[in-house]
């Protein structure tokens, strides 16, 4: 049997982050509810809401997978979009 660890596996990938575009943004009022659902559903844990309930969301580690855009629409997510080319996402494996 093989044991493989995820966040092991995620740790390789390497990002470019396009800081002047981000290529997700989320709604200024967003439904709290729509939100925990990307919480809990994000596998590269973007979407996050700390001790005192302040939504936290980090584009920059984004696995382009585009679940937060299938689960929640246009209900918080404002723009989603591949990063422009030369950034984003590079899988690697090892």
């Amino acid at each position: 049997m093989i044991t493989i660890n995820v966040d092991e596996k995620l740790g390789l990938n390497k990002f470019f982050v396009d800081e002047s575009n981000a290529h997700i943004e989320l709604t200024e009022q967003m439904d709290l509810a729509e939100f925990k659902k990307l919480q809990i559903a994000c596998p590269a844990a973007l979407y996050d809401i700390d001790e005192s309930g302040k939504v936290k969301f980090d584009y920059a580690g984004c696995l382009e997978c585009g679940t937060c855009r299938i689960l929640c629409g246009d209900t918080i997510i404002k723009k989603w979009e591949y990063p422009l080319g030369g950034f984003g996402v590079e899988y690697r494996h090892g």
